[in-house]
């Protein structure tokens, strides 16, 4: 049976300082792989493993002054202990740079910041 956070229960740190309302954190890893033929065949026989790619993003309802002062060439840390009842998985993100931020205000609505990141890499621990 899956487990399922609760956003409730779960938070963000930034250099381990909590970052108020977070609407959603979502990442992704990708790593780029080259097949390995052998000569007169088509069946693949090996892999290659190249380098791997961390991206995240963060949604915040408003803004977040602590992530609008990463700006430049600073590395922080994202962590976020996601919860549900006895459970925890932490997620870390390490040498973290900003790369982008947009915002958004729709009519009827409230204004949302998106903070875009790369990561060095990802780790999760249980």
């Amino acid at each position: 049976m899956p487990t399922v956070y609760a956003a409730n229960e779960s938070s963000v740190l930034v250099n381990g300082t909590p970052v108020e309302g977070v609407r959603s954190v979502e990442h992704r890893s990708a790593t780029v792989r080259q097949d390995l033929y052998a000569l007169g065949s088509s069946e693949r026989i090996g892999v290659v493993t190249g380098p791997r790619n961390v991206e995240g993003r963060i949604r915040v309802a408003s803004s977040a002054p602590d992530l609008d002062a990463l700006v430049g060439d600073d590395f922080f840390q994202i962590t976020a202990p996601l919860r549900q009842g006895g459970t925890t998985v932490t997620v870390s993100f390490d040498e973290c740079l900003m790369t982008e931020k947009s915002f958004a205000m729709s009519a009827g609505g409230h204004g949302e910041t998106v903070y875009a990141f790369t990561a060095t890499r990802v780790r999760e621990e249980r």
